[in-house]
């Protein structure tokens, strides 16, 4: 027998709506104030191997000359990206949300489990409730590299002001680099989460959207073995 069972609050779903494209202006302003300081590659004995964007991927998407533009955008929605990360977490705290998030201590050995089974590697998944051990690590991570992406914004938009953040980043350039570096793991996240759901399905991904999934309540059958009578 089928039943509709609730799977996520309409809090979670809220934050996890909200976030999404205010994250993807502030990835997207944040590359047109990056443009006009452009410093970061892999360069060894005076000769680069590797700019982080060529030129021809900032003309393709119409970058250049945009700095205020960006400094704008990413200003004002760094305010509402902050204030959906303070209410997500406040909720998981109030209504206990966390316990089902934070990673155990066997979190790390069942997600490479999980990765395993994944890749069709391993058979069988490891047992999990809402949350698999990988999810686990990685939405705990992400709520770090948020609050990580608050102190070291705040530590490159008013490195005066806010000089205890600075000094705590490790100066205004390490500042910089710690907030491009969490910029490229949202961009890896983004991408790996996308074919996360993918794999999941369907039903999973409108469970993100209603709240609830169908669950099929019905006794499974033990199918018992035949037993000759032959001696």
């Amino acid at each position: 027998m089928k039943a509709i069972k609730e799977k996520y609050s309409l809090a979670m779903r809220w934050c996890h709506w909200v976030n999404f494209p205010i994250l993807t202006i502030m990835i997207w302003s944040g590359m047109l104030i990056y443009w006009a300081s452009d410093t970061y590659s892999i360069t060894l004995f005076g000769h680069t191997y590797l700019k982080f964007f060529p030129n021809w991927f900032y003309s393709a998407l119409n970058i250049p000359q945009r700095l205020s533009e960006g400094m704008a955008f990413h200003f004002l929605f760094m305010w509402f990206f902050a204030i959906n990360g303070v209410v997500y977490v406040l909720y998981t705290l109030v209504s206990g949300e966390w316990r089902e998030l934070a990673p155990k201590r066997n979190s790390f050995k069942e997600a490479w489990q999980v990765l395993l089974h994944d890749l069709h590697i391993r058979k069988i998944a490891p047992p999990q409730k809402k949350y698999n051990a990988a999810q686990r690590i990685a939405y705990t991570a992400i709520i770090i590299m948020g609050f990580g992406s608050l102190i070291t914004g705040l530590a490159i938009y008013k490195p005066v002001q806010f000089n205890n953040l600075t000094w705590l980043c490790g100066g205004y350039h390490a500042a910089r680099i710690e907030h491009f570096v969490l910029t490229i793991g949202y961009v890896l996240f983004f991408i790996i989460h996308v074919v996360q759901v993918i794999i999941a399905g369907w039903q999973n991904f409108q469970s993100v959207i209603t709240g609830f999934e169908v669950v099929d309540n019905s006794p499974k059958r033990i199918i018992k073995p035949a037993v000759s009578d032959e001696k």
